[in-house]
Formats: C-alpha cells, structure tokens, sequence
C-alpha cells in the first residue's frame, strides 16, 4: 500500500516535469540559473563576505543555518532513500506495459545523492528566512525610528515586501529543481518546510555569536565523525548509502554530467570546511587586530575586495582524478573561504590605509 502511494505520487512528480519541460521549454534559461542561484555554495562566496562587512552577526548565522541545514539534509536523504525523477522513471514498474513519459536532462540534473529533501529548496529556504527576518530585525529596532512611527505602515510594507519576495524565490527554486528533472515536488516542498524549521531553530539560539574555537573544533568534528560512522555502520550492516551514483552514472544522458562534488561526502566536507574556517577567521589573532569598527569606505573596500577574490578563488577546481585528494582540497578550500573573509581581507585593507594616513601626516 505504502509503496503505491509513493509510486502514484512519484508518477504525479513525472507528469508535473513532463508537463513543465513541454509547455514553458523558454524557461529552461531561467530555471537553469535558479537552479545555479539557489545552489549552496553562492552563500558562502557572496551572502557571506556581504553581510560580514555589514553586519557580522548576519553571517555568522548564515554560516550555521547554511551549514547545519545541509548536514541534516544529507542525514535526511540517507534515512529517507528518495528516488530522483531522471533514474526513477526508467526503473519503476508503475507504468507496466506502457511507455514511460520522456523527460529530458540537463547538465544541473544528474545529481548522485539521494533526492529527499531537496538541498537546494532546503538550503534556499534556510538562508532566506534568516536574510527576511534578519533584515526586518535590523529595520525595525529602536535605532530605526523612521519604522516606528505611530500609525505608520511602513513595518507592514516592509514585511509583505520580503515576505512576498521569500515566497516568490521558494517557488522558483521548486519549480525549477522539479523542471531538470533533479526532484519531485513532495522532496522540494519537504525541502522548504525543514529548512524554514532550521532557521527559525537559529533564530533563537544565541552561543553561536560567541562560540570559542574549541565549540567549533568539536562541532565540526562531532557532525563529521557521525556522518561518516553512520555510514561506515550500514555499510557492515549491508546497507550502502552511496547507492544513487551507480543510478546516476547508469541513467545519466551525459558522463560528463555526473560530478563528483555533488556526491554526499564532497558536501560534507565543503559545509564542515566552511564551519572551521569560520571559527578560524572568528578567532585569527588578524581579526582581533582588525575587527574594530571601521567607516563606510573600509566597509565597502572590504566587501568589493571579499567578492573579487572569493571569485577567482571560486574558479580553482580540485582535481577530481582521486577521490580522496578531491574531498581533502573540497575541505581545505572551503574552510579558505571564511578564513580570508573574516580576517586576512580587513586586516590588509585596513593595515594598508593606516599606512597611507600615516604618510599625509
């Protein structure tokens, strides 16, 4: 009973991407960049070194909303064993004698981890829910008098504006991962609903803004250790959790669409990377020295500086020949990203401009 249920749902998610490939195939552009905007990775090089500079607190959550959000989606996909859309309707036995429906891939669809929940509808949701509330936070405090206005209905305008614009990216980043063929509706939907839990869980928790680097020590090895000794367990059991590569390499139109950073420990190790070099920057003996309030010109230079680099940082690709090296260059890469963010950017803008300062007197 169970497995018909999950199989006419399953067939419904088909039909929706068959239905969405045939009737909108000009929007395959625009879902193919949402696809590539909602991706993870697009916090960590550009929300992050933003809202660093801007507000610290802000990224800080970011980082762990982001970070804690996809380790429990990997933990998620590793219990729930969800199907994806481009394998699962050339294996199914729901269509019997008839001819399964046709649905085309792309170079974003061949992903090789399990499907549910989605990551990207999981990890959008969670990072624009802490953006939105964030924002209104910061905009509706006592310095902003400007919204506290008596009878003013600028708390309200601002609020329907971020919440239709949250709402509007949710709905099409599902679209979009549902349109390649990458998921099937319920796995986004459950995507958005567990990472708008997830952020709101961080709303109220506040050790992260003062975690010494020993919590983010043990943090990232704990989430590390349990992950791996979770899945060296089924493994002795006779359960392999890496089940899906051997689906997405066999059904996949396209080898070469078939990445090796998107398994499930090249996402480990890039969220466990990007926490430690966090608490690394957080704790750099640079970022004491420059973490004093500076003006608006340090800001932006810092920011602009942060988005170059990171950028061309961003194009360096480790070598995917062995897995091994791939996965210790994903982690020492990502743990860069903070790391440069936090500390060595504002300690050389800011070294460099006192030096100038120091040359007009």
């Amino acid at each position: 009973m169970l497995n018909a249920a999950m199989d006419a749902m399953q067939g419904f998610g088909v039909s929706a991407t068959r239905y969405l490939q045939t009737n909108y195939p000009d929007a395959q552009g625009l879902f193919l960049w949402v696809s590539w905007a909602a991706d993870l990775r697009n916090t960590f090089f550009i929300f992050f070194p933003l809202w660093f500079h801007l507000r610290t607190s802000v990224a800080v959550k970011l980082i762990w909303v982001a970070v804690i959000g996809d380790w429990l989606n990997l933990v998620f996909k590793w219990i729930l064993f969800g199907e994806r859309p481009y394998w699962w309707v050339h294996e199914t036995a729901y269509y019997g004698n008839a001819v399964a429906p046709h649905i085309e891939q792309y170079p974003m669809t061949c992903e090789t981890g399990p499907g549910s929940p989605s990551g990207h509808a999981m990890g959008a949701a969670g990072v624009y829910y802490t953006l939105v509330t964030s924002i209104l936070t910061i905009m509706t405090s006592k310095k902003n008098h400007s919204y506290k206005k008596p009878g003013g209905n600028n708390v309200w305008y601002l609020k329907a504006l971020l919440w239709t614009l949250f709402w509007g990216v949710q709905v099409c980043v599902c679209l979009s991962r549902v349109f390649i063929a990458a998921h099937f509706p319920h796995q986004v939907i459950a995507g958005v609903i567990t990472g708008m839990i997830v952020a709101e869980a961080f709303d109220r928790i506040e050790w992260i803004y003062s975690a010494s680097m020993k919590k983010y020590f043990y943090t990232t090895l704990f989430l590390t250790s349990f992950a791996v000794g979770f899945y060296v367990l089924l493994k002795a059991l006779g359960v392999d959790l890496l089940w899906t590569l051997e689906k997405a390499q066999r059904w996949c139109v396209r080898a070469e669409w078939v990445h090796l950073d998107s398994t499930p420990f090249a996402s480990l190790l890039r969220n466990m990377g990007t926490l430690f070099g966090l608490g690394l920057g957080l704790h750099s003996p640079l970022y004491t020295q420059s973490k004093r309030s500076g003006g608006a010109l340090v800001k932006a230079a810092c920011v602009v500086s942060s988005l170059l680099l990171l950028h061309l940082f961003d194009s360096f690709k480790p070598p995917t020949h062995t897995a091994a090296l791939f996965y210790l260059l994903s982690f020492c890469k990502s743990a860069t990203v903070p790391l440069v963010t936090a500390s060595i950017i504002p300690y050389c803008i800011k070294s460099a401009l006192s030096r100038e300062s120091r040359k007009g007197l």
